[in-house]
């Protein structure tokens, strides 16, 4: 293949301006194809972390920032925590309303008791192939309410619990301490609902009205 010199001579009888006008379209070409190798030689690890952030983004937008307990679900915790000594773990069962989660009811984990420490429970297999449909998160307790978050307090360390909920597909996790639970979404921030929270809710009693006896004594006192 002929190589076309651009220092050679200008053959006879070729203007000069048809020479330049070559070599400026040459080297326009030339600085293209370098652009193309460079932006080819682009790393991998910039396109997957801005896979991964769109990710990211678009499971936060839609992620829970409520969990409403049904009242077995409620019960059924209440009872296992003060039955076991040592952690046990539970399926929620119910459903997604937006950004809720509404929790029916709670039923058993497939774990080997044998296993099961006051610090340590792992289930032997998911939700799912126990027999429970509708699973929308795992829970699980800490005896003596001891250790409940997600992160080690004053930093964003995640503890084995994080670490478990972030290889799960469920959309929350939650811890059961004693009457408070611990939950998180896939926002990843950790929040805390009370056991009985309707409990909490009281009617003032009404004031009692004085008889007529308690009157004429009032009025006899001043």
């Amino acid at each position: 293949m002929d190589r076309l010199e651009l220092s050679a001579a200008p053959a006879r009888g070729e203007p000069t301006t048809i020479l330049r006008t070559r070599s400026l379209a040459l080297r326009l070409v030339g600085g293209a194809g370098v652009i193309a190798l460079l932006l080819g030689l682009e790393p991998e690890g910039s396109h997957l972390t801005e896979r991964a952030e769109a990710r990211t983004t678009s499971v936060a937008h839609g992620a829970a920032r409520a969990v409403v307990l049904a009242g077995q679900a409620r019960r059924y915790l209440a009872l296992q925590f003060k039955a076991y000594p040592t952690e046990f773990m539970g399926c929620m069962i119910g459903e997604q309303k937006g950004n809720s989660i509404v929790v029916r009811r709670i039923a058993p984990a497939d774990v080997d008791s044998a296993q099961a420490t006051p610090t340590h429970v792992v289930p032997r297999t998911s939700c799912e192939a126990a027999g429970w449909t509708g699973t929308v998160g795992m829970i699980h307790s800490h005896p003596g309410a001891k250790s409940c978050w997600y992160y080690f307090p004053g930093t964003q360390v995640a503890t084995s619990d994080l670490q478990s909920f972030a290889q799960q597909l469920y959309p929350v996790d939650a811890i059961m301490c004693g009457d408070t639970i611990v939950w998180i979404g896939r926002d990843y921030v950790e929040r805390r609902i009370p056991l009985w929270a309707n409990a909490q809710i009281t009617t003032a009693a009404a004031p009692k009205m004085p008889t007529r006896g308690n009157q004429v004594a009032s009025e006899a006192n001043q």
